[in-house]
């Protein structure tokens, strides 16, 4: 996909003056940089003093092992899979390749490799994800916990490989900040996890092209920081990157200044991405831990090393782990907004570890867990290591004194973020907040006053995901579309205003007009928004424990409008459709369930699965992965105002 020169003007349009200030150094730079490359300075006397405290290892579960231990077998063998697709190559990588598309990256400066267009580079997700290196972790701290050295050499053989066909400001996997980031992270852990092995020395602080790789490494971040409307997670990942390798790798007469830049950076953008109730400002879930996961992992190199933090950023990150905590359904699944694209901080741990559950393990361990959080009964690899090194919160001078909620938060308010619960595992996520973070609202969706419901963690009415960012536009156009969600759609067009994969030109504004969680029988939530302009869409959603039902009734005030009410399924569950009535039907922990689903019968319903022409019916339960899932479509008009009533009832096992 290659962007054209109305991308690049809308795209300027949503910057500030000080904004566009910075891009213009920034391209100063890259041509300074592409005919006089910065040089490394010489390093004597380098080591690596960031290890894991005594007992660390030995602390790791048995069952966490052996998960571990399997996962990195198959690495070994050479099997992986990014993105839902499998890889039979990583025993010997070509660090360029793409094998969705079967293409290789052209080479040459960074700066001029066209990654965003899928014909001539490939898959850039599929290309970035490996060299992240995050493999490589598994593979160290396979070695950690079994002592098995062959585990150290593969990973040493595969490290030396990258830096030989990598390097500094040649080729794709110089170009995006967070790429860098994250794998000057995975480093220092590969570092700590390989400190009993007698070759790890001579692999990293010994070894001249591992400190020219991690010096350019800083120097790049430090040169070309994510700005303005692009300061989302990515400007998180670079900090906590540079911090965590200035930490671990002080070796350079920079090492002071960047760890004390890429510090305030962090601080700085870490309460810039969240919002005081300790959700993520992108509203996009898996960014929220991603976030965490590299907050945490940058306090505790910061721990190792001995260097004080700023309160904020342990509050910020307590914070985060509360809203978590109080948001999962009763299987500590986390809601499904916004982006998706299955991007992890640090990885330590084997295949079926559950992401949400390790994230509350260690919040646990951290900061303490309050009593109304959902019991963690998983293991995992992470934990215990990221425990060893952060100091805990209730330790004297580590964070300031604040007041955690008593009882579980079910509405925060400046996220918009409302979750109604009822009786045997009843879920409702309702969304009224704002449409996305900074100008650009990059990883936003168009699903103002959407809703999710779940019935013992099983999608029920479901957010269908993202599928994909690159290569695909009409897939990721229908995956952040109003119509891909369980909202309602005016004249055939989006709430908001696309302008771009990743902007938004015009942002729909929501506002919630009422909650109530006080009374244990009915619950309710109200919202609208104004992205249709003359004419205003307001729901209202009740959940009746007693009947255990939800109740949504949609009103739309204005002119003459085509209307189309969706309601997306998931994948579990089966619908039969008569009229305006479904009855919905799946099976969990091998008992079936069910419940009826009566639509509004002002409206002409329609059941979809599985289509293309236009894409409609399917379910992303993962980045590049997709599947047929029943979507239920109710088309009509509206004059002056109307109201829709949907109600959804669950019946007894």
């Amino acid at each position: 996909m290659t962007l054209g020169t109305g991308w690049y003007l809308r795209r300027l349009s949503r910057m500030g003056p000080r904004e566009v200030g910075g891009r213009v150094g920034d391209a100063v730079r890259r041509r300074r940089w592409r005919s006089v490359p910065p040089t490394a300075p010489g390093v004597t006397g380098a080591r690596f003093t960031a290890v894991l405290p005594a007992g660390a290892v030995a602390a790791v579960p048995p069952d966490a092992v052996k998960r571990l231990v399997a996962e990195a077998d198959r690495l070994m063998a050479g099997h992986a899979e990014y993105f839902g697709v499998p890889r039979d190559d990583l025993a010997d990588p070509d660090w360029w390749y793409d094998p969705k598309t079967g293409r290789r990256a052209p080479g040459g400066y960074a700066f001029d490799v066209p990654y965003r267009d899928e014909d001539a580079a490939g898959d850039i997700k599929q290309i970035w994800e490996p060299s992240r290196h995050q493999y490589l972790t598994v593979l160290a701290a396979a070695y950690a916990v079994t002592g098995n050295e062959r585990y150290a050499e593969r990973v040493a053989e595969h490290l030396r490989s990258w830096w030989s066909a990598n390097a500094p400001l040649r080729g794709v996997h110089w170009i995006s900040g967070i790429e860098l980031g994250i794998r000057l992270l995975s480093w220092v852990w590969i570092r700590r996890l390989l400190d009993g092995w007698p070759g790890a020395a001579a692999l990293f602080e010994e070894n001249p092209v591992a400190r020219k790789q991690v010096w350019h490494h800083q120097r790049w971040l430090a040169g070309f920081p994510s700005r303005g409307s692009s300061a989302n997670n990515h400007a998180v990942a670079e900090a906590a990157g540079q911090f965590a390798a200035a930490c671990a790798f002080g070796w350079f007469p920079s090492s002071a200044r960047w760890r004390d830049d890429a510090l305030r950076s962090l601080e700085r953008h870490l309460r810039g991405n969240t919002f005081l109730s300790g959700l993520n400002r992108e509203l996009a879930t898996e960014y929220h831990g991603l976030v965490l996961e590299l907050g945490l992992a940058a306090v505790a190199e910061a721990d190792a090393a001995g260097v004080p933090v700023p309160a904020t950023v342990r509050l910020v990150l307590l914070r985060m782990t509360d809203a978590l905590a109080a948001v999962v359904d009763d299987r500590l699944r986390p809601p499904r907004q916004g982006d998706a694209d299955d991007g992890h901080g640090l990885v330590v741990d084997g295949a079926g570890t559950d992401r949400w559950a390790s994230l509350l393990a260690t919040g646990a361990a951290v900061f303490g867990a309050l009593p109304w959080w959902p019991a963690v009964t998983g293991t995992d690899v992470r934990t215990p290591l990221l425990a060893a090194l952060i100091r805990p919160y209730a330790k004297e001078g580590t964070g300031p004194a604040v007041a955690r909620p008593a009882s579980r938060p079910a509405h925060f308010a400046d996220a918009g973020l409302t979750v109604l619960r009822g009786p045997g595992g009843i879920w409702c996520r309702c969304d009224g907040g704002p449409h996305g973070f900074l100008s650009i609202a990059a990883h936003a969706h168009a699903d103002a006053l959407s809703v999710e419901v779940r019935h013992d963690g099983v999608d029920v009415l479901a957010d269908p995901g993202t599928f994909c960012y690159h290569g695909q536009p009409e897939w990721r156009r229908y995956f952040r579309s109003t119509l891909g969600h369980n909202t309602l759609e005016l004249d055939g067009a989006d709430q908001s205003v696309s302008g771009g994969p990743f902007l938004w030109t015009r942002h729909a504004r929501s506002r919630v007009l009422a909650v109530d969680t006080s009374d244990a029988e009915v619950s309710r939530w109200c919202a609208e928004h104004d992205g249709y302009g003359a004419s205003v869409h307001r729901r209202r959603v009740e959940l009746r424990a007693e009947s255990r039902e939800v109740r949504v009734v949609d009103e739309v005030r204005g002119p003459r409008w085509a209307v189309r009410l969706a309601f997306h399924l998931g994948p579990a569950v089966a619908a039969d459709l008569e009229d305006h009535r479904a009855v919905l039907t799946w099976r969990r922990d091998g008992e079936e369930r069910g419940a009826v689903l009566d639509l509004p019968g002002e409206l002409s319903w329609r059941a979809h699965r599985g289509e293309t022409e236009p894409p409609l019916g399917w379910y992303s339960p993962g980045f590049g992965r997709k599947e047929p899932a029943t979507t239920l479509i109710g088309t009509g008009f509206t004059d002056g105002a109307r109201e829709f009533t949907t109600v959804l009832g669950f019946r007894d096992r």
